[in-house]
């Protein structure tokens, strides 16, 4: 392709999706201009249109503007998420525009970059976002195309440089292979995303493609227990890169890090869970291999905010505590257990989950059942299909009969809503923990709902 610094316009068609927009901030930033098309309005693409990018929510020909006749200096982008049917990225194609996918504009751009590549099937976002915003705080060139919107940025861009960049790896589709990573993680190896691998071992393989992009396994950090060669990451167990002493104080973690070269005592963190430490100290690693100041750390951390719809605490009361995370796969379901037991071991707790997916509800419906079930009240939402079509049998009716199986007496059964509902299901519950959970659209519902209980 051109080389990208010469290209003047940019069509992104799904400039809503979360990956899409922080790419098309970066282009606006740097003075190209971008327009885009995206099937509803959304917060993001508000935001988008007042930073200055032209966005059309209707799909015709006619909405492309005119600087797109010439093909010569635009680049057309796109997801695998659009349908086969949209008829701007068909005229596109069917006119001969050069079309390049998000990921393969992502490689682009961090070809000649410093590249901090995050993967793994859980926690690239909240790693990724840590260490965007350790490098931002300490004053590093740093470039963060993050997958959900950072706290403390209210963005999923952080533009402080170009000479380092931090992306996630995205294993879906095997897009990570279109990177160029000098330095990069895996948080974990779970089986997903099988309607695209079909086996678990196809994602291991593909894992293993991905981390051999890397010029030095030195340069690879891992969880401990994945079968990969690089440095290890643990939490209170002998590693490479290794919280120690941990202790919980003020809702946080206190810990200490010790690392191949050093030790940085009584850090603070305040995003709840193990996972999150994970991720934390993953986080920290991968900043100090960059080059990274290590004074100016223990501030940066302790100052990090989270990220929407990660454990992201809606209200925070004596009586009431109402959280919102992004959990979609037994996996994270598991450690959102476990950091609400953690923080709130004597009580009660409800969630209400979204499954995301006919074909991983197939897939993992036994995780599921047993994860969903360990909660003290349990409301299920209609499977949200996202881009796929209905599996005869995979329904949130056929999960519930699962959880109820294996609920105790003592617990109350596990229940289907429609969103009408949902409001009131969340109003009445008798438990002080309520947690809204999911990956599809029950994110829209999260603010009707934290309004009703306010």
């Amino acid at each position: 392709m051109n080389n990208i610094t010469n290209i003047q316009a940019f069509y992104f068609v799904g400039i809503g999706g979360i990956g899409m927009s922080a790419l098309a901030r970066y282009f606006n930033g740097m003075g190209k201009q971008v327009y885009g098309y995206d099937k509803t309005p959304s917060d993001l693409t508000t935001a988008l249109i007042s930073e200055g990018i032209t966005i059309t929510f209707k799909d015709s020909v006619s909405e492309i503007p005119a600087i797109f006749k010439d093909k010569s200096e635009v680049l057309i982008v796109h997801t695998p998420a659009i349908p086969k049917q949209n008829s701007i990225l068909n005229h596109f194609r069917n006119e001969g525009y050069f079309l390049l996918k998000r990921a393969g504009l992502l490689g682009e751009v961090t070809k000649n970059t410093l590249c901090l590549a995050v993967a793994g099937t859980h926690g690239k976002t909240t790693t990724s976002a840590i260490l965007g915003h350790l490098l931002a705080a300490c004053d590093m060139p740093v470039t963060a195309f993050l997958g959900g919107i950072a706290e403390n940025y209210q963005s999923n861009y952080i533009g402080n440089g170009t000479e380092i960049t931090v992306v996630e790896a995205d294993e879906f589709d095997r897009s990570f292979l279109t990177l160029s990573p000098d330095i990069a993680c895996v948080t974990s190896m779970d089986a997903d995303h099988l309607d695209i691998y079909g086996e678990a071992s196809e994602i291991e393989a593909a894992f293993t493609d991905f981390v051999a992009l890397l010029p030095k396994k030195e340069n690879l950090l891992f969880r401990k227990g994945l079968p990969l060669v690089g440095r290890s990451v643990a939490i209170e167990e002998s590693a490479d890169f290794e919280a120690q002493n941990v202790r919980i104080k003020n809702g946080g973690y206190l810990f200490d890090l010790k690392t191949p070269n050093l030790r940085i005592k009584d850090l603070q963190f305040y995003l709840p869970g193990q996972h999150n430490l994970h991720n934390a100290v993953t986080a920290l690693g991968m900043a100090i291999l960059a080059g990274s100041p290590t004074d100016c750390l223990p501030k940066a951390l302790s100052e990090f905010k989270g990220v929407q719809r990660r454990f992201s605490y809606k209200i925070k009361r004596d009586d009431l505590v109402l959280i919102d995370d992004y959990a979609h796969h037994p996996t994270e379901l598991n450690a959102l257990l476990q950091a609400v037991n953690e923080m709130y071991p004597e009580d009660r707790k409800l969630i209400v989950f979204q499954p995301h997916l006919y074909s991983r509800t197939r897939d993992f419906v036994d995780g599921f059942a047993e994860s969903l079930s360990k909660f003290d009240e349990v409301v299920l939402l209609d499977i949200y299909p996202a881009r796929e079509e209905a599996i005869e049998g995979v329904t949130s009716e056929w999960l519930l009969e699962k959880i109820n199986d294996l609920r105790t007496e003592i617990q109350s059964k596990a229940t289907i809503k429609n969103k009408t509902e949902l409001t009131e299901a969340v109003s009445v519950s008798k438990s002080r923990v309520r947690l809204l959970v999911g990956a599809g659209d029950i994110g829209a519902e999260v603010q009707k709902i934290t309004n009703a209980l306010q």
